[in-house]
């Protein structure tokens, strides 16, 4: 049998976690798809798959075989794309990991434009919000806000956005504590801190006069946003989030920006890939389709730092 369709064969079933479904995919009897797999089990000796009558599941060899096969038959399909000088049309799954904090309405809309482009492709998205390995836990890229020397020299990365973080805090909040009126002010306030960013219990603030370090209590730590974004709606202190994450609660009166010309930074959101010379067309595009996307450019825009003013890192 032809090995190439037994890893197309396999690679399909492996997506879909059904043979009838690959079979419809790749123009094949069920039967037939049952036999590629069986045939590429053979030529590694190893199970790939586990079958019953009600649910096919993939095995641990057979997932970090999917998972470089799924890359080879990409770019396999952009080669033969650009020799034929065809277009390949983006389909199948899209896996992603990204910030827990693009669980947002400007996302949600920008995914869902992306998806009436592009029906064929599925989103799997992971907002674990761990630093996962793309290659080995078969992910087809990432969307990490980051400094870019901070980036893994041994991915490709591509801008995105700029993504503003404010320090905010609830009406209940500072109406118990002095409101700050100047970044002295800050000092002392307690603090819920979102470690996944280099701020500790002190941010080094520039301003005019020079360098001021502003040293906070912290109440609460934790590298998931969604819990500190809670706590400073119940008013257990201020927190830096993304104003994508709080431009709703803002407007609604919920949250205050505090020092909205000091306490604030932007941070580079990049789409990072393992380097491959062919791009799979559901990476291409999904990558082209968000760096285009000017929504989410203009929160950064117009909340950039003036006169000199701005948290460091």
């Amino acid at each position: 049998m032809d090995t190439l369709t037994s890893i197309r064969a396999f690679a399909a079933v492996a997506e879909f976690k059904n043979f009838t479904a690959a079979a419809a995919r790749l123009s094949l009897s069920p039967a037939m798809v049952s036999k590629h797999v069986m045939h590429l089990e053979g030529r590694l000796g190893t199970r790939l798959l586990n079958r019953t009558s009600r649910r096919v599941s993939i095995t641990e060899s057979g997932l970090l075989y999917f998972n470089y096969a799924k890359q080879m038959l990409d770019g396999l399909d952009e080669v033969e794309a650009a020799v034929s000088n065809v277009t390949v049309l983006p389909r199948g799954t899209l896996k992603l990991s990204a910030p827990v904090w693009v669980a947002n309405t400007l996302m949600a809309r920008a995914f869902a434009d992306y998806h009436r482009r592009y029906p064929d492709v599925c989103l799997d998205i992971d907002l674990s919000g761990r630093i996962v390995n793309l290659v080995d836990e078969g992910f087809d890229l990432a969307l990490r806000a980051t400094a870019p020397e901070r980036l893994d020299a041994s991915l490709i990365a591509r801008p995105i956005t700029q993504v503003a973080f404010h320090l905010v805090a609830s009406p209940a909040y500072l109406s118990r504590r002095p409101r700050p009126q100047q970044q002295a002010d800050l000092k002392g306030h307690s603090f819920l801190r979102y470690s996944g960013l280099s701020v500790k219990d002190s941010l080094i603030v520039n301003s005019p006069e020079g360098y001021d370090k502003l040293d906070f209590r912290t109440v609460m730590q934790s590298e998931n946003e969604i819990i500190l974004h809670q706590a400073a709606l119940e008013g257990m202190g201020l927190t830096l989030l993304p104003t994508w994450m709080t431009q709703e609660d803002i407007a609604g009166g919920r949250l205050e920006v505090v020092l909205p010309d000091v306490a604030m930074f932007n941070i580079g959101l990049y789409a990072v890939y393992p380097s491959r010379k062919f791009l799979s067309a559901k990476v291409r595009t999904f990558i082209d389709f968000m760096a285009a996307q000017d929504a989410l450019r203009a929160d950064a825009k117009e909340t950039a730092p003036r006169d000199g003013h701005g948290i460091i890192f």
